[in-house]
């Protein structure tokens, strides 16, 4: 399959995500065209702005409801890729359904625009996320070879009573399904090939200024929330909890590289720099430099919790790059919310 470059016209939904933004971007560094779907004019004239530096390179297109039928009919005419990143992301919906729909209906439903509107598209790349892979297991090490079984079943067991993250996993993993069973049944009447990438939580610096708290993204939200001081302060057990990240930028090259990459057709890709407790990162803070407004926390207290592991060997090798550090993720991030008074 003849892979997109630049100055190829890419059609990036949900542009006004977090990752989005960094997506469109890298894009526009690369010399891409992009065409952004966007809810309404206000947000798609404020990424007008924000791109206004790269010339008429930049364009937007309103898709108001991802899941309605026909949705992307219209936005992917003319274009030659599509990274297809708009989906719900919360641990807070009620109704699982909240997420489930718009996230699986939103996946076929642009595949099914791709298949009939737009033969000039190539390849797409589908965000996914490293819930689509998380699952019960030991030791907790996880590669591309795996799925998260677990979500949908809690989901379909206890419904609106199902953790939240059990909620976002099955939206994520039952879309990601979704997008690679139409992919393999349609597979003789389609003209394009796709490439899933699985980052996992997504941290770094900001494109734009943000003028308060509510316009972050709910990831760097958990990382505000864990590096401000509180009162009370966070318990040795919330610091404790476990993660892993990746760097903005890292899983926007990604997205981009994926789209001039032969061998990626038809994969995954874990994006993932490092695993980690909170409490490592207020170690890691405040070991390269003063910040007396982060908490110290219980120093040393995340060296001896056992942290699930998102093996990146796969994607550095394919698009040979080096994934960034959880030091440099940490400083960058907790610098980009000073910088904007969070």
């Amino acid at each position: 399959m003849p892979f997109v470059t630049p100055p190829a016209k890419v059609l990036v939904t949900g542009a006004t995500g977090y990752i989005a933004v960094w997506v469109c971007k890298t894009l526009l560094d690369k010399g891409y065209s992009v065409v952004g779907t966007v809810r309404s004019d206000s947000k798609g004239e404020k990424l007008k702005e924000l791109f206004k530096n790269y010339d008429d390179k930049f364009s937007y297109a309103i898709v108001e409801d991802i899941s309605k039928d026909g949705a992307f009919d219209k936005a992917v005419v003319g274009v030659d890729a599509v990274q297809h990143m708009a989906s719900p992301v919360t641990f807070g919906a009620d109704d699982p359904q909240d997420l489930i729909v718009p996230a699986v209906k939103g996946t076929t439903g642009i595949l099914e625009s791709i298949k009939a509107y737009a033969p000039t598209v190539k390849r797409v790349v589908l965000t996914s996320s490293v819930t689509s892979i998380l699952h019960e297991k030991t030791p907790p090490v996880f590669d591309e070879s795996d799925w998260n079984v677990d979500a949908p079943k809690a989901v379909e067991k206890l419904g609106r009573n199902a953790p939240g993250p059990a909620k976002y996993g099955a939206s994520k993993v039952l879309a990601e399904r979704a997008a690679w069973e139409f992919m393999d049944k349609n597979k003789d009447s389609i003209n394009f090939d796709m490439v899933a990438i699985n980052p996992s939580f997504v941290w770094g610096p900001l494109v734009g200024p943000v003028k308060s708290e509510k316009e972050i993204n709910e990831t760097l939200g958990f990382f505000r929330a864990h590096t401000t001081i509180k009162d009370p302060a966070l318990t040795r057990e919330q610091l404790s909890a476990p993660g892993s990240c990746a760097d903005v930028r890292d899983v926007a090259l990604v997205h981009t590289l994926a789209l001039t990459n032969p061998e990626a057709a038809g994969e995954r890709f874990i994006v993932n720099s490092s695993s980690f407790t909170y409490q490592d990162i207020l170690d890691i803070i405040h070991e390269h430099g003063d910040h007396p407004d982060v908490p110290k926390g219980f120093p040393g207290a995340g060296k001896d919790v056992i942290k699930r592991e998102y093996l990146n060997a796969k994607a550095e090798k394919t698009f040979g790059i080096k994934f960034r550090s959880l030091q440099e993720i940490c400083i960058d991030t907790l610098t980009a919310l000073r910088e904007n008074g969070l």
